[in-house]
Formats: structure tokens, sequence, C-alpha cells
């Protein structure tokens, strides 16, 4: 299966640790060769870098790894093809509009029998993914649920968003990251684990590839960084493990809600 890979900060912080090691499990320390990509968040814009190629074989990846890009929001995803071909169209991230906002979604798992139940009107698949079908029901339902207008709170929408992916793990295994730009949402089936960094910061070693870095050199001490991952990507620090059916909702690093706190 896949694997995903996302941030949620308070300040404009870079992921150049974390996908270095997430980058190796596209063809070195795992067998998610087929496509990757990653979007980052800057105010209500977002810019995302995509490749079919293998992560660890690719130069757009290279790229990340080196260019320090800083954002508060970060989703990213590398991809072990099991619905739909190989190809630019149905590599994760996928990003759709909705009520203004940018809203960027990638799964890691298979789904089945789903043809039938993801009805879609306004919003369609560019590809024959389940898992872009999926996010393409998900805002449907969304909209038929909330209307054509943001609520004043979103967190409602959320814990709705929560029952819509309790739904789609009947049909097989759904893990989920979910952002609109502002909050960061991770659900869990199987595989699904986070690590939140505050003051007082230390080091941390990568487990795919020999690098370690001094996070207490990188940081000030207001800054809190989460990093949610489906495995850890460390080995020297504690992450935090969900278990099916448990999300979270972050908003600046924080957990902001989630349905077993």
């Amino acid at each position: 299966m896949c694997e995903l890979l996302a941030m949620s900060a308070n300040v404009p912080t870079d992921i150049v640790f974390s996908f270095t090691g997430l980058a190796e499990r596209g063809g070195v320390t795992g067998p998610h060769v087929d496509g990757w990509g990653i979007t980052f968040y800057e105010g209500k814009g977002s810019r995302t870098f995509k490749d079919a190629c293998p992560s660890s074989q690719s130069h757009i990846a290279q790229l990340i790894k080196s260019y320090p890009i800083k954002s508060e929001i970060v989703v990213s995803h590398i991809r072990q093809a099991n619905r739909g071909c190989v190809s630019l169209e149905n590599t994760h991230p996928f990003t759709r509009e909705l009520w203004g906002r940018y809203w960027t979604y990638a799964h890691n798992g298979q789904l089945t029998d789903y043809e039938s139940k993801f009805n879609l009107s306004r919003f369609q698949a560019v590809g024959d993914t389940d898992s872009e079908m999926a996010f393409c029901w998900i805002l449907e339902k969304v909209v038929l649920q909330f209307g054509d207008t943001a609520p004043v709170d979103m967190k409602p929408v959320f814990e709705y968003i929560a029952t819509l992916a309790d739904e789609i793990r009947q049909l097989g295994v759904f893990n989920m990251i979910l952002s609109d730009g502002i909050d960061l949402m991770a659900y869990c089936t199987n595989n699904l684990c986070h690590i939140t960094r505050r003051a007082p910061f230390g080091q941390a070693k990568l487990i795919d590839t020999d690098v370690v870095i001094d996070f207490q050199k990188e940081t000030t001490p207001n800054d809190v960084v989460t990093v949610i991952a489906t495995r850890p990507l460390t080995n020297n620090e504690q992450w935090q493990v969900l278990s099916p059916g448990d999300w979270r909702l972050f908003h600046k690093g924080d957990i902001k809600s989630a349905n077993d706190l």
C-alpha cells in the first residue's frame, strides 16, 4: 500500500528532514515506486509537486529534499498502485476548491465495491483511483450537509467528515489526510501515527537513511510542529500510534479536536 506524510505547524516550517526519510521508502527501503506528490500551503494558496516516478529516483523529489520550502501545512504521499494505472493523474495528493479554499487529500489503502457508493455530480474524478473517487464523494456529502457557504465554525464539518470516513472504511482500508489549508485532519483505519515537537527540542534520527538533525538549532522556543506518517520516520522519538477509527484535527501544530481524547 501507499504511505502518507503530513505536517501542521504554528510557524512556517520546512519538511525536508521528514520528506528525506519518506522518499527512501519510494524504492530503496520500501516498495512504493508508483509515484509521489507533495502539497505546501502558503496563505490561501498552495503549490504541488508530483511525479509518476519513484521518489527515491525523482529529480523533483531531490529538489524538495534540498530546498526548504516553508509552510504551516504540508500533505505528501508515496504510491504503491492497486487501483488505477501508474500516471500523473492518479498521483496523490488530490486538490479541489470548496468554499473558496483549496482542499487537499491523500489516501493510503484499498477499497472494494465502491463504485455504486460514490455517486458523483459536482466533484468528478480526473483519474481512475478509488482514492480520488472517495475524496470527491466526501466533498459532495459535505456540500449536501452544509450548503454552498462555509460555516463559521468548521469543527462540525470535520466531525461529519469523520463519520463519512467511518462509512468508507467499511469498504476496506482507509487511512486519510485532509486539509482545507487551515486545519489538518488525520483518519486511521490501520496504520497512522504522529509526533508533536515543541521546546525543549532535541535530536532526531531517520530510520530509512543515515540523517540526524538537532531541532534545537533549527527552531525557536515557541515553535510547535506535528508530523503525521503511516509509520514512524525516526527511531529515537516516541510516536503516538492511532487505533482503527481514531481521528485527529490539528491546527497550527496542536490537536484541535479528536474522537478519543
